[in-house]
């Protein structure tokens, strides 16, 4: 559940009756109410990258996520592979950020 990273601060597990589709991805919340605020407003609670893990991205390739590593800056929300890659993101947000924005473009058609 994506919102739950916001509202609740923690990853939430999502429920099969509660989904919706954001470009591509069907995402699961853990209610209604988290996914009628999703839907209302996908751009803000969609994690960046596809959802696949913000480092990677940085580096210019796609790599899974483990939902406890995750990260919130300028209210955008970053998932990462583990918490030790978690700890390499966080050593230099802004600047993997910008590595993985401009690498973003090709990787999503991949």
């Amino acid at each position: 559940d994506p919102v739950a990273y916001f509202i609740e601060n923690k990853p939430v597990k999502g429920r099969t009756e509660f989904t919706a589709q954001h470009e591509g991805a069907t995402y699961r919340f853990a209610s209604a109410a988290n996914r009628d605020a999703f839907s209302a407003a996908p751009a803000k609670y969609a994690p960046q990258y596809g959802g696949y893990c913000a480092f990677g991205a940085a580096g210019g390739y796609k790599a899974s996520i483990e939902p406890d590593a995750w990260t919130v800056v300028d209210g955008k929300l970053y998932l990462n592979y583990s918490q030790s890659v978690r700890r390499q993101w966080s050593s230099d947000i802004p600047g993997f950020v910008r590595k993985a924005d401009a690498n973003w473009p090709q990787l999503r058609s991949r």
